[in-house]
């Protein structure tokens, strides 16, 4: 039992579960069904956990702390100049107050968010273009290399999970040519006067998982109680997370589970790089049978657009104005345990 804290008061509950994926790599098929059991074991009882594995390159994470550090740093115009609302694929800087979940105040953030840098000219989406990027020397640089590195793990993670489904590990392949995967580049400033507002407000992630490193404390997930807890940081670990699309595909085997970021006590940074499958993909159930599903289809991209739409205020004003529109969205906290905030 571990001891963790919830609004100040101790309470002890077994450690999340922690997951070694180095053999993943391993040509043996028994090897990698070993780490799927595992994995598929960790994400249908608590859909949170922690992964470590040999693939893991700190030196990576270290540069992107560094840039990070270094571009959050800057003033507020040269942060603006590359605001996402000026972006072609939601891409860029993002302002405190520029995003707001449901019934929640301003999250005491800001943000750098990168996605996936398609520079093609065919095939553009709303959420898949070229990315926008600050007049920063080594930000582009740092950016991809940390988002092509993670991006491997998620591949390997993905053929994990199509065998924890029973299904054959090259399953997903064909639905992830081009997948609007999105690394943000969070800080979270230190603000003793800010008593009353989260580092960022309770949600569910709208993709498949989530592969996260911070650099401080602060992360709290709802259990199956109810109760927020705290989820400390384990050095050599990434933590590793369900989200809406995945609890689908399982056909709600893993459930994605509600997160938050706690008033900030100490200046803290986060590297959330949420994977996705491509813009196009039927995102619907692989497991159980079409009698026994548990969710209706949707698509993967509209899906992500329209979330991403109802919480970005540069998006609500475009919708307000009528300049985007929503393909029948679903309403944000659509997924995960339905408990009500703490």
């Amino acid at each position: 039992m571990t001891p963790v804290y919830y609004d100040d008061k101790m309470i002890t509950l077994p450690v999340l579960p922690l997951v070694d994926i180095s053999r993943l790599t391993s040509s043996l098929l028994e090897d990698r069904l070993a780490v799927a059991r595992e994995l598929d074991q960790a994400c249908a009882e608590v859909g949170f956990l922690y992964i470590k594995g040999d693939q893991f390159d700190p030196a990576l994470f270290d540069r992107l702390v560094a840039r990070a550090k270094a571009y959050f740093a800057c003033d507020d115009a040269t942060k603006m100049a590359s605001y996402i609302g000026l972006s072609k694929n939601h891409s860029g800087y993002v302002p405190a107050g520029e995003e707001q979940f449901v019934g929640g105040t301003d999250d005491l953030k800001e943000a750098y968010d990168v996605n996936l840098d398609y520079t093609a000219t065919d095939g553009r989406r709303p959420l898949l273009g070229p990315n926008l990027w600050p007049d920063m020397p080594g930000f582009r640089e740092d950016a991809l290399a940390y988002y092509d590195h993670v991006s491997g793990i998620g591949r390997q993670l993905f053929a994990c999970f199509a065998l924890a489904l029973g299904l054959p590990d090259d399953h997903f392949e064909a639905v992830r040519k081009h997948p609007p995967s999105q690394l943000r580049m969070i800080h979270y400033p230190l603000d003793e006067h800010a008593e009353d507002r989260p580092g960022m407000g309770a949600h569910t992630d709208y993709e498949c998982f989530t592969l996260l490193f911070a650099t401080a404390p602060g992360l709290q997930i709802v259990n199956k109680q109810g109760q927020w807890i705290d989820v400390p940081l384990i050095e050599g670990t990434m933590i590793m997370n369900i989200g809406d699309m995945m609890e689908i595909m399982s056909n709600g085997r893993y459930i994605a589970t509600r997160h938050r970021v706690k008033m900030v006590r100490e200046e803290r940074y986060s590297f959330p790089l949420f994977q996705a499958c491509d813009y196009d993909h039927v995102v619907a159930p692989i497991i159980g049978g079409e009698s026994s599903s548990k969710y209706g289809a949707l698509k993967s991209g509209d899906h992500l657009f329209a979330q991403t739409a109802q919480t970005f205020g540069y998006l609500k004003r475009r919708l307000a104005s009528g300049e985007v529109a929503l393909k029948d969205p679903v309403p944000l906290d659509s997924f995960g345990l339905q408990v009500a905030d703490l």
